[in-house]
């Protein structure tokens, strides 16, 4: 009689059970991705436009797996809510849109504050790459075409502690 090496090995059983939890496990944990991390604080960041200050809620990615991560998988952002990407150096950033299911607005902030340029209303699960134009210290994501409705433009001045003209 011959016999399967992977017979004495792995049992149908063990195979289905291995199966099973993977199962669960991909569709536990993607049918749980939360709207907002739930160990991610909301911080204030006010704007001074034209028009006057414009204050947001937003989450602060500081590390790299939390700047990987952004603001992927989410269904949703509210107005006046978004991400901070805390560069903690002047660079040129590149940006991308892959996994990302809602258009936002990139806020390409210089080491003074300033803004140096938006891109609006980017492409969902785009990996079209999207560049800061110049070396930049922070990008602030909002939802997308809320640059244009809260009149944030270009030379505003973002008002926050990572700011302090280096």
């Amino acid at each position: 009689m011959q016999r399967s090496f992977w017979a004495g090995v792995v049992s149908p059983g063990r195979i289905m059970l291995a199966c099973a939890t993977l199962l669960l496990a991909l569709t536990g944990s993607i049918g749980a991705l939360p709207a907002r991390a739930a160990d991610a604080p909301l911080e204030a960041l006010e704007i001074a436009t034209r028009t006057g200050v414009v204050v947001l809620e937003v989450e602060v990615a500081r590390t790299d797996e939390q700047r990987m991560t952004g603001l992927m998988y989410r269904k949703e952002l509210p107005e006046r809510q978004g991400m901070l990407f805390d560069f903690g150096k002047v660079e040129p950033v590149y940006m991308w849109m892959k996994n990302t299911y809602i258009p936002l607005d990139m806020l390409f902030v210089r080491a003074d504050g300033t803004i140096a340029r938006i891109e609006e209303m980017t492409t969902p699960f785009s990996t079209r790459t999207i560049s800061s134009g110049e070396p930049v210290k922070v990008v602030v994501e909002i939802a997308g075409g809320g640059a244009k409705r809260l009149g944030i433009a270009p030379g505003d001045r973002l008002s926050t502690g990572l700011f302090d003209g280096k």
